[in-house]
C-alpha cells in the first residue's frame, strides 16, 4: 500500500492510494471490491497524480537535502535536546537505512528545551512553517503530535509511541534552506 496523497502528488490538493500485490488471488479480491463499491480516483485526480509524479525525483532530492541541513542545524541547536532523522550519523537505525533506500526522507521529529511553554512560543513564532498536520508537499509544515495528530492517546499511549509534551514534527518542503534555517532561528530567539 502506498499513499500517493503525499509526495506522489506533492502539492497537497489529491487523495489517492495505490494497492500493489503479487497473488492473483488477493489481485481478484481486490478488483471486486473496487468494482462493486466504485473505489477508484477520478479522472482530474489522476491527472494530479501524473502531474506531480512528473516533478517527483527533483522534489524529493530537495525534500531530503533541506531535512538533511536542517537536521544537521537543530542537532547542534542549544535549545533542542535531541533530532530524530535517519540521515544523523548517530541515527540508531541510520546503517539500515543506507541499506534500504537512496535518501533519508523528508520528514524530521525532534525535542526542544523549555516543555510545552516553549513549544507554543516557538509554533506560533515561525513564519514560512505552516501549522499543520500532513506532509510530502512542496511546502514546509510542522506540528505537535501531542496536541495534533495523536491527541486522541492517552497521555500513557503517547509515552508508549515515544511522543512527549517537547516533541515537534517537521515535513521539510523545497524552499530555500537558508530560509528555513533563518525562520526556526527567529523562533528560537523568541522561546
Amino acid at each position: 500500500m502506498h499513499s500517493g496523497t503525499k509526495y506522489f502528488g506533492g502539492h497537497s490538493d489529491v487523495l489517492n492510494g495505490a494497492v500493489m500485490v503479487n497473488d492473483k488471488m488477493l489481485s481478484d479480491k481486490i478488483s471486486h471490491v473496487q468494482n462493486s463499491t466504485g473505489g477508484v480516483l477520478s479522472p482530474f485526480d489522476s491527472y494530479l497524480v501524473l502531474r506531480g509524479l512528473k516533478t517527483l525525483p527533483i522534489r524529493m532530492e530537495t525534500h531530503q537535502r533541506n531535512a538533511q541541513k536542517l537536521a544537521e542545524y537543530l542537532e547542534k541547536h542549544s535549545k533542542v535536546k535531541k533530532v530524530f532523522y535517519p540521515g544523523l550519523t548517530d541515527h540508531p537505525q541510520h546503517e539500515l537505512a543506507k541499506k534500504q533506500a537512496r535518501g533519508f526522507g523528508g520528514m524530521i521529529s525532534f525535542e526542544i528545551q523549555g516543555g510545552l511553554d516553549a513549544v507554543k512560543i516557538f509554533l506560533g513564532s515561525l513564519e514560512l512553517f505552516v501549522l499543520a498536520e500532513s506532509l510530502g508537499g512542496v511546502e514546509s509544515l510542522i506540528e505537535h503530535p501531542a496536541l495534533m495528530t495523536h491527541i486522541s492517546l492517552t497521555k500513557e499511549e503517547q509515552a508508549f509511541a515515544g511522543i512527549t509534551e517537547s516533541l515537534i514534527r517537521v515535513s521539510v518542503g523545497i524552499e530555500h534552506i537558508d530560509d528555513l534555517i533563518d525562520d526556526m532561528t527567529q523562533a528560537f530567539d523568541k522561546i
